[in-house]
């Protein structure tokens, strides 16, 4: 895809403030430093977007509009320091000085193709989200980027460290810079600005050190002496042979799924959720696409929003993590290969997800931390990130819905993305990234395991 930059600018948040805040992390952003971002791509159709509508209307718009939603997300336009003195990092912020790194680009890409949630090519996505600046010493916390497509549409790409931010968080800022450019104010129920205050975050004093010795398995940096480095991993190589797509999980399929669980499984008491049946669905069709090895190790994670679960809860309102990983390791690929393979998967999420109410933090980050540690070589992990309950597809900006929003960061760690569907209510989409012949055994999977009761996963 060519990709022609017009202009690289800093938008500074519209406050009055001029004292730096400086935010400490918690135990909850810790596990993110040395992670490689977050990345999105939001795609909106519009008539409006010729060249001289797009720089005289819909540009300024979304300019000031991110301006004034950065004076409530004042956190996301300071930068992640480490002292040399300081036990850990934490994020720094100059009101009058920082500002968010926006790109302004243009592309003769057919907005369709781009946008569409068949089949495309990873490597052809790729200029529609900027880079996350870092060094050994800081790093940015958000890059953004407009890329128009002219006469079709723009696409919001965005960057951001992990560290700072959530899924849940996240998407309560996208939220509010599209209602503040519609609307020109900020919607009442979002209580905003967003709550700083790091003593909320009720967990063991213990942990956070724990999360330290952790780091060089989560950054697969072993040298001791680079530990304190904040430079960001540079980014996985992305060949031409790899490619995504969305699928869409109607209400129908799921209710299939369920029935299908309640039939092949001798047990009364499965939790039968649309989380848990389309996690097992999606994780057996990844097992048997990767064929090979039945006896290799395989791991899959999922993470729980921990805002109701600590005592006492969080306040929605907090600007931060308040997530943890739940990790099921210990398994060989055989489990969830034969045709019991997804009742398997269904039977061991659903225990997960029931159990979580008798387990508190110390414990689920023992079993993270036992399977960061202990993982071998060639296992095959599955994580899935984001959620059906985020209302991705809120973002209006006042040119409409999105068409089509995706996680770009699928292929970095062996995850799927999942949301809510667009335009129905129920079911899910599911994001996908693999090689491509890895992906065609998968999608005769996942797809012929609807027609055919026998084959699902099978």
């Amino acid at each position: 895809m060519a990709l022609k930059v017009i202009k690289i600018s800093r938008v500074s948040p519209a406050t009055d403030l001029v004292d730096p805040l400086v935010v400490p992390l918690s135990f909850f952003d810790l596990g993110f430093i040395k992670r490689s971002p977050t990345e999105r791509a939001t795609f909106y159709r519009t008539t409006e977007s010729s060249l001289d509508s797009f720089y005289s209307v819909i540009l300024p718009k979304l300019e000031r509009s991110l301006s004034l939603v950065l004076a409530h997300f004042l956190q996301l336009s300071g930068h992640l320091k480490w002292d040399p003195q300081a036990p850990k990092p934490g994020i720094v912020v100059f009101p009058q000085q920082d500002a968010v790194s926006l790109t302004v680009a243009e592309t003769d890409a057919n907005f369709s193709s781009l946008s569409d949630k068949g089949l495309r090519a990873e490597a052809e996505l790729r200029g529609l989200v900027p880079e996350l600046p870092s060094s050994s010493d800081c790093a940015s916390l958000i890059s953004l980027q407009i890329t128009l497509f002219p006469s079709q549409g723009f696409c919001i790409g965005s960057t951001s460290h992990h560290v700072a931010m959530d899924g849940k968080t996240a998407s309560k800022f996208h939220k509010s810079w599209a209602h503040i450019c519609k609307h020109g104010t900020i919607p009442q129920d979002f209580h905003l600005p967003m709550l700083l205050d790091r003593s909320v975050i009720n967990v063991p004093s213990t942990l956070e050190p724990r999360v330290f010795q952790l780091l060089p398995y989560l950054s697969h940096e072993k040298d001791v002496t680079k530990t304190r480095s904040l430079k960001l991993p540079p980014a996985k190589e992305i060949s031409d042979d790899v490619v995504r797509i969305t699928l869409e999980l109607t209400q129908e399929k799921v209710e299939k799924l369920k029935e299908r669980a309640k039939n092949d499984s001798a047990r009364s008491d499965l939790h039968l959720s649309t989380f848990v049946v389309t996690y097992a669905y999606v994780w057996t069709c990844m097992v048997k696409a990767r064929g090979g090895d039945e006896d290799r190790p395989v791991r899959f994670v999922y993470t729980v929003d921990l805002r109701d679960r600590l005592d006492p809860p969080v306040p929605d309102t907090y600007f931060g993590n308040c997530t943890l990983s739940i990790d099921l390791h210990g398994y060989k690929a055989k489990t969830f290969m034969g045709e019991d393979g997804f009742v398997n998967g269904v039977e061991i999420l659903g225990d997960s997800v029931k159990g979580l109410g008798s387990r508190g933090v110390e414990s689920v980050w023992e079993v993270f931390e036992e399977g960061t540690k202990n993982m071998k070589l060639g296992t095959q992990m599955l994580d899935v990130t984001g959620s059906n309950q985020f209302g991705i597809y809120g973002s209006d900006f006042g040119w409409g819905r999105p068409v089509n929003t995706e996680l770009m960061s699928l292929y970095y760690y062996g995850q799927f993305s999942l949301s809510e569907r667009r335009d129905e209510t129920g079911g899910a989409e599911i994001g996908i990234c693999l090689k491509k012949c890895e992906m065609d055994v998968f999608l005769s999977l996942f797809n012929n395991g609807f027609d055919n009761r026998k084959d699902v996963c099978s």
